[in-house]
């Protein structure tokens, strides 16, 4: 059973189809990639996915369910998290607050009870700030746990965001360029990160420029060229597709 199934999921803007009849599946316990040149559709696809963008046409089946004209905070009630390109960090609070906040949907609910304090909306909030002290150690950001967020570097920032997202405990996470603006030796801790997250049982979708990055993490991959599915595969049948070498791979764009 798929976890995620895309079925022709299409979207025009005033004409031009920004992502035009494209199906994929993806498995649970799987890092499943999307690349592809600038302006092939890939950050469109994920607001699709996501429910930022209503497509014109197709469906988004999540978990055996058609989400496809669900809002973001319904997917995110049914198991899905994204982190963005650009960063998304609240820079008034501190790291670990930045983490607990994603922990809004499994944290004890109620007004009165919050304002009264209550034992349990005590003991829930203990077990938020334990649960991303540990999710910030997961990601490597384990001497930040006292760090204001706005003091951070940006390599750290990217790896928070991570963290937030996994604080909702999705079933599935998208990472969007997650390694867009590191350095060659943060970007090399981004894909262990991956594996562990997928390990730890967190299905992985993944958009990225970095080729090394995607061929060394992915079980599939996706090749996207304006807005259409080029080609599907594993890492060496994608590396070795004549028509995503011309298109993509061969030409030294990011």
């Amino acid at each position: 059973m798929s976890l995620l199934r895309i079925e022709s999921l299409t979207k025009e803007f005033g004409g031009v189809h920004a992502v035009e009849d494209v199906s994929f599946a993806v498995e649970p316990g799987a890092v499943f990639s999307v690349i592809g040149p600038n302006g092939a559709g890939k950050t469109t696809l994920f607001n699709l996915i996501t429910g930022l963008y209503e497509p014109t046409a197709g469906k988004v089946l999540f978990r055996d369910e058609d989400m496809t004209k669900a809002p973001p905070h319904r997917l995110a009630e049914r198991g899905m998290a994204r982190t963005f390109q650009n960063l998304q960090i609240f820079f008034n609070m501190t790291a670990l607050e930045n983490v607990m906040v994603g922990r809004t949907l499994a944290a004890e609910k109620g007004v009165f009870a919050t304002l009264l304090a209550l034992p349990r909306i005590r003991k829930s909030d203990e077990a938020a700030r334990a649960k991303a002290e540990e999710l910030m150690r997961f990601v490597g950001l384990g001497d930040y746990l006292d760090a204001d967020s706005d003091a951070m570097p940006y390599g750290a920032l990217k790896r928070l965001e991570i963290a937030r997202a996994l604080a909702a405990e999705p079933k599935l996470l998208l990472l969007d360029e997650p390694a867009a603006g590191l350095n060659p030796a943060e970007t090399a801790e981004i894909g262990p990160l991956i594996r562990r997250i997928r390990d730890a049982g967190t299905t992985v979708v993944l958009v990225e420029h970095d080729m090394k990055l995607v061929m060394g993490v992915s079980d599939r991959i996706l090749v996207l060229n304006y807005g259409q599915r080029l080609a599907e595969g594993t890492a060496a049948e994608v590396r070795a597709n004549p028509d995503v070498v011309a298109a993509y791979l061969g030409t030294g764009h990011a």
